[in-house]
C-alpha cells in the first residue's frame, strides 16, 4: 500500500505532478506585480493559530525559496548566473538582455522554487529580475526584502499542491486548507479544512523535489532528482519513509525541513565508522610519524546525498 501511495500508480502508468495548478488556474485571475502575488499566497493569518509551525518554517530554505540562505542570498545569485550564463547565451530563448526575461524563461528554476508564479503575469518576471539584480550586482537592501516576501508559504503545500490528481479529486478550493482532516477551519481567508489525499505521501514533497527533466517545458531542465531516486531504488529495496517522516518527524524539525547540512539530519542519514592506527616509519635513523585511516561512511537516507 505504502508504493501505490507513494508512486500514486493509475492504469499502469506513473503519474508526474504538473508544474502548473491547472486549467482552473490558468482561468484566473494573474497577478502583475510581486505584490499582487505575495498576497495571492499571504499565509499571516496562520501564524496567530500555528505559531510554533510558523517559527520553524521561518527557519527553513521554504521561507527564502527566491532569496536563499540567511542573508547571502545565494539563490538570487543563481537566478542571475542562470539568466547570465543559460538564457542569454542560449540562442533561441529570445533573452538578449535581463529585460527580456518573462514567467516562461523563470520556470526552469520558479517550478520548484516559486511555483505560483505561473499564475503572474510577465511583468512579475521582470520585477522579480529587476530585484535579483539590484541586489547581486548592488546590494540593495529593499531589493533583498523584496525578493525575500517571495517563498513557499503555507498555502502553496496546504493548498496549491495539495492535490495532485485533480481530475479524480477536483481542483483545490481556494477558501480551503489542506491537512489530513475534513472539518471547519478557523480562519476568515480559509474557513474550511479539506483532507488531501498526498499530505502525508513523498509525491507532495516530489512535485517539486524532482523526478527528472521536465521534458513539458520548452527547454527542460532539472536540478533535483531525489524523489526519482526515492521511487526507483529506496522503495524497492524495501523502503517505508516517506519524507514527511523523516525531515519532519523523526529530525524533530517539523516545518524547520533541512536537508543533508543540518546536524539533525546527518545523524539520521549517515553512519561513519572511522578506524585509526598510528607509528613509526623509520628509514635508517629517521623516524617518521604516520597513521592508518580507514573511513567508511554509509548512506541511510531514502536518497543520494546531496540531491535538492
Amino acid at each position: 500500500m505504502r508504493l501505490l501511495k507513494s508512486t500514486l500508480v493509475l492504469l499502469g502508468c506513473i503519474v508526474v505532478p504538473c508544474m502548473i495548478s491547472g486549467v482552473q488556474a490558468a482561468e484566473e485571475k494573474k497577478a502583475k506585480t510581486i505584490a499582487e502575488l505575495v498576497a495571492m499566497y499571504d499565509s499571516s493569518s496562520c501564524v496567530d493559530c500555528h505559531t510554533e509551525a510558523h517559527e520553524q518554517w521561518q527557519k527553513s530554505l521554504h521561507a527564502r525559496s527566491i532569496f536563499g540562505p540567511e542573508d547571502v542570498g545565494r539563490t538570487a545569485a543563481t537566478f542571475k548566473t542562470t539568466i547570465e550564463n543559460g538564457l542569454k547565451e542560449w540562442p533561441h530563448s529570445g533573452v538578449k538582455k535581463p529585460e527580456d526575461v518573462g514567467v516562461k524563461h523563470l520556470m526552469i528554476c520558479a517550478k520548484c522554487h516559486l511555483p505560483q508564479l505561473q499564475e503572474a503575469e510577465d511583468s512579475v518576471a521582470k520585477e522579480i529580475v529587476e530585484n535579483i539584480y539590484a541586489f547581486v550586482d548592488d546590494g540593495d537592501e529593499e531589493a533583498a526584502e523584496v525578493l525575500q516576501s517571495l517563498n513557499i508559504g503555507c498555502t502553496v503545500c496546504h493548498n496549491r499542491n495539495a492535490i495532485v490528481h485533480k481530475w479524480k479529486d477536483g481542483y483545490p478550493e481556494k477558501n480551503a486548507v489542506y491537512g489530513n482532516t475534513d472539518g471547519e477551519h478557523e480562519d476568515e481567508a480559509h474557513p474550511v479544512m479539506k483532507k488531501s489525499m498526498i499530505m502525508k505521501e513523498s509525491i507532495l514533497c516530489g512535485q517539486c523535489h524532482g523526478l527528472g527533466p521536465n521534458f513539458d517545458m520548452e527547454n527542460p531542465t532539472q536540478c533535483a532528482t531525489l524523489y526519482g531516486a526515492h521511487l526507483y531504488t529506496y522503495i524497492p529495496e524495501g523502503g517505508q519513509a516517506t519524507c514527511q517522516e523523516c525531515h519532519m518527524e523523526k529530525s524533530g524539525l517539523g516545518h524547520n525541513m533541512q536537508s543533508y547540512r543540518a546536524p539533525e539530519m546527518v545523524k539520521m542519514a549517515l553512519d561513519v565508522e572511522v578506524e585509526a592506527d598510528a607509528y613509526q616509519w623509520r628509514d635508517g635513523s629517521t623516524m617518521t610519524p604516520l597513521a592508518n585511516v580507514i573511513v567508511e561512511i554509509k548512506n541511510k537516507a531514502g536518497h543520494p546525498i546531496p540531491d535538492g
